[in-house]
């Protein structure tokens, strides 16, 4: 495989909490990524491998290390396979409409077979689903493998996926948007994380999993806890993990705004009422910024039990949808640090 030439956004800001103790860590992985990333398997697995060598580089990288990749990362693999005309338009709405009419029998296949509100978001994914998944699996299970770390693979819009033998399996369901943890020998744990609590963008083609089928996983470093973006959110998403006895807890999150968002006013839970916990005044009177620290997992990961965790952003640009500068947060025994602005890509190694 060649090797994957990066921009200047993409070449990754380096950032370490804490030092070796040979204990692990979790290893954030923030990555800078375009449309031309996803044109295929070899394309995706080149861009994020160049961000494990970069953290191997640094010895930041061992048995015990957990890698967080963001939400979102293998959504756009719904790209995967499409021709060179797609990456010539300016934007997404252009770009959806070229690849549906690049494949109009199976996007109308779907579109009749759909249920959900949103028909056409959702026969978009799953016309591409059984490509999607082999590349998200083969990928991670691959980088896994290859650098003999736990990893953490972000999310994917799928069917409800099962997990048997190691091997991904679709099943008729709805679309659920879908974590998946593989262990340093490639194979991936037996149970997904589906995300609880869609937001209002995607409940319309995005299901929402039980609060209770949310589990943790025995790794190297200790019980990892994983609550997809908006799940760390919500007390009642902490409680399965608490009653697991988790140790870390990861957070995979997508900015779907500019970096100017998260300094600007905070407008409420999205999709969902707030709990009961949340006082309503902070509503437009914290920024987003603050209400993350506050409501998410810096202000509510002590009720998880978990002394360790972190939360990453997915960053990039894909025609004229910008994901950037919403800064990562490391938790370490009831300490915040949170990460400077920046729309650059960034590894962060967070010692445990």
């Amino acid at each position: 495989m060649e090797e994957t030439k990066l921009d200047n956004l993409s070449i990754p800001n380096m950032h370490q909490l804490g030092s070796d103790r040979g204990r692990g860590n979790l290893l954030g992985i923030e990555p800078y990524m375009i449309p031309q990333d996803y044109v295929s398997k070899e394309s995706f697995f080149n861009k994020l491998k160049s961000y494990l060598l970069a953290a191997q580089l640094q010895k930041w990288l061992n048995e015990k290390t957990i890698v967080v990749f963001p939400e979102y990362v293998g959504s756009w693999l719904v790209l995967a396979g499409e021709g060179e005309k797609i990456f010539h338009v300016t934007t997404f709405n252009a770009a959806e409409r070229t690849m549906v009419l690049g494949h109009p029998l199976r996007f109308v296949a779907n579109w009749l077979a759909s249920s959900e509100e949103g028909r056409a978001e959702a026969a978009f994914f799953r016309m591409k689903s059984n490509q999607m998944a082999e590349i998200y699996q083969e990928v991670f299970s691959q980088l896994a493998q290859e650098y003999a770390v736990t990893i953490v693979a972000g999310s994917i819009v799928l069917p409800a996926l099962q997990i048997s033998s190691g091997r991904l399996i679709l099943t008729e369901g709805p679309l659920y948007n879908t974590s998946v943890v593989f262990q340093r020998d490639g194979k991936p744990y037996a149970s997904p994380i589906s995300k609880v609590f869609p937001t209002a963008e995607e409940l319309p083609f995005i299901a929402s999993a039980p609060v209770k089928d949310i589990p943790s996983f025995d790794t190297p470093a200790g019980r990892l806890g994983v609550l997809v973006c908006a799940d760390s959110w919500f007390p009642q998403a902490y409680v399965p993990l608490k009653e697991q006895g988790i140790d870390l807890l990861a957070v995979p999150s997508f900015g779907a705004f500019s970096e100017h968002t998260w300094n600007q006013s905070w407008l409420g839970y999205d999709g969902w009422p707030a709990p009961i916990d949340v006082d309503l005044k902070d509503v437009q009177k914290l920024t987003e910024g603050q209400a993350w620290n506050k409501y998410a997992l810096a202000g509510r990961i002590r009720s998880s039990g978990a002394k360790y965790g972190m939360n990453v952003f997915l960053r990039g640009k894909l025609w004229d949808q910008d994901s950037g500068g919403w800064p990562a947060t490391l938790v370490k025994d009831g300490e915040v640090f949170v990460e400077e602005q920046t729309r650059k890509a960034a590894i962060l190694s967070l010692w445990l």
